[in-house]
């Protein structure tokens, strides 16, 4: 049976989302709920899971503009694994045996320690960091979102001579949408400045006056908050 998978509603207002990046390729075998893309909103980046297990075939392109409820990709039911994506019956006996023997070396070879969560990853790439000096908090060691968010990236100084890169990239649909509601805000918001002038020289002249008096009947300086509240 062939699935058609559609883009879910992030939200009320949103009609339209981008294809920011295809986790899996055309023809992939993919589980349920694994994650086989992320698409970027006007508010966030959200992760598109497979709704059941099976064959994948991409029917848009990264970067693209897709409606709410539009296909992007189909899964086939029917599609099973590639040969050799499966352990044979004798090699998923040894590695059990092996692990009983050496946990803690299965451990330290589990394939989720140090690597990223997709969402962990776009964040990394952001900010720069170096994900060797990352520790994860996740399950077996893995990198999560959480831990990108709180990563600090290093100060180091660039070395002598070096020039700072130029990469010229295509905005988000979430940074597109920062941008326009800043443009419009300067365009449709009068922005200035309005300056009162006042003599105040009489003003100090009654303070002076008659601050030491106020202050010994109220018990409080007299300042000139309440000549502004009177005018």
């Amino acid at each position: 049976m062939i699935l058609e998978m559609k883009v879910p509603s992030p939200g009320e207002s949103i009609t339209e989302v981008e294809i920011a990046q295809w986790l899996v390729v055309d023809g992939d075998y993919v589980e349920k709920d694994q994650a086989i893309a992320e698409v970027d909103s006007d508010k966030a980046t959200l992760e598109l899971p497979a709704e059941v297990s099976g064959t994948v075939t991409l029917k848009a392109e990264e970067g693209d503009a897709v409606e709410v409820g539009q296909v992007v990709c189909l899964i086939d039911t029917e599609g099973t694994p590639e040969a050799g994506s499966k352990p044979a019956v004798a090699d998923t006996k040894t590695a059990a045996t092996a692990t009983e023997v050496t946990p803690v070396a299965a451990a330290d070879d589990n394939y989720a320690a140090g690597s990223a969560s997709p969402a962990a990853k776009k964040i990394i790439a952001e900010k720069g960091l170096d994900i060797e000096t990352l520790m994860g908090t996740g399950r077996n060691g893995r990198i999560t979102k959480e831990d990108a968010v709180n990563a600090v990236p290093s100060m180091g100084t660039a070395p002598v001579g070096s020039k700072r890169g130029e990469e010229r990239k295509k905005l988000s649909m979430l940074r597109r949408k920062v941008a326009e509601r800043l443009v419009a805000v300067k365009n449709e918001t009068a922005m200035l400045t309005t300056f009162n002038e006042a003599d105040m020289a009489p003003i100090f002249a009654l303070r002076k006056k008659y601050k030491e008096k106020f202050a010994e009947k109220h018990g409080v300086n007299l300042g000139f908050m309440s000549f502004f509240t009177k005018a």
